[in-house]
């Protein structure tokens, strides 16, 4: 079969079930397969595939047909223009994240700071954080040893030194002289979470669920975070876009923070709280 027989085939079988996007997801499944850049699909589109690209192939677009994201079968996410390997034991790092992120570079500029980002997962943030602000201090923490891995390979490959501790939030967190923490926690409610599109719920249910009123690790943030931060020191959230009034109805609550700055995405919704301790 050619490259475009098979991507034509497979756009056919995805839209037959419901998949959005299936002429890109092909290409990028494609391309993957190949190991070759999107481009070289379309410029190639007459060559014929042997049997052992055709069957990876194949394999790919049936996984794509039972809703398992493309970043899973292809094993890769660009994030803040780093390459990020992912499974299906971490979220898959998205764009709006990056505005987190930025606000931290941003704020800091090259100040050397000591960072902790809580909930790492593949580690985008941390290992963002510490290609960006290379005089800077980085740790990442999270409940899943599995995570970890990915987040410990994802720092080799691009190349940086950040620490990787299995902890359950700030359990066994024993430094307490952090200027930053920063996280992108779960926050989705618990009942919500069955009415997510069919490939999120691929996504580990682990960090995806923010308990019954999508707040418990925000809560748990803003208790004990206190404790582990510098003079100064600050906390850096992403929250979910309906999320904010609570977030900073919580904050004005302890008066141990200062409510810095909410910021939204790229999509007008509210997706950052920066806060300040006092």
């Amino acid at each position: 079969m050619t490259i475009n027989g098979i991507v034509k085939n497979g756009i056919i079988k995805l839209k037959e079930n419901n998949i959005e996007e299936p002429l890109l997801k092909i290409r990028i499944l494609v391309a993957s397969v190949l190991n070759k850049p999107k481009e070289y699909i379309m410029a190639h589109s007459e060559d014929k595939l042997d049997e052992v690209h055709e069957k990876k192939i194949l394999e790919g677009i049936e996984q794509l047909m039972n809703y398992v994201p493309i970043q899973y079968i292809t094993n890769n996410q660009e994030f803040m223009k780093l390459n990020f390997f992912v499974n299906q034991n971490v979220l898959i790092p998205r764009s709006d994240t990056e505005i987190l992120v930025e606000e931290v570079i941003n704020t800091y500029k090259n100040e050397p700071v000591k960072i902790l980002d809580m909930c790492t997962g593949s580690g985008c943030i941390a290992i963002s954080l510490k290609k960006y602000m290379q005089n800077s201090e980085v740790c990442g923490i999270d409940i899943s040893k599995e995570a970890l891995k990915v987040a410990q390979l994802n720092a080799k490959n691009n190349n940086v030194d950040v620490k990787f501790k299995c902890s359950d939030m700030f359990t066994d967190i024993k430094n307490k002289d952090f200027d930053v923490i920063v996280s992108n926690p779960p926050y989705i409610k618990t009942q919500v979470i069955n009415s997510l599109d069919r490939e999120v719920k691929n996504e580990p249910i682990i960090a995806l669920d923010g308990g019954e009123d999508g707040l418990y690790f925000y809560k748990k943030i803003i208790k004990e975070a206190f404790n582990f931060l510098t003079d100064n020191g600050m906390i850096f959230l992403e929250i979910g876009y309906d999320q904010k009034d609570e977030l900073v109805e919580l904050i004005n609550a302890d008066k141990r923070y200062e409510l810095i700055k909410t910021k939204k995405d790229l999509g007008d919704n509210d997706r950052i709280v920066v806060v300040k301790k006092v």
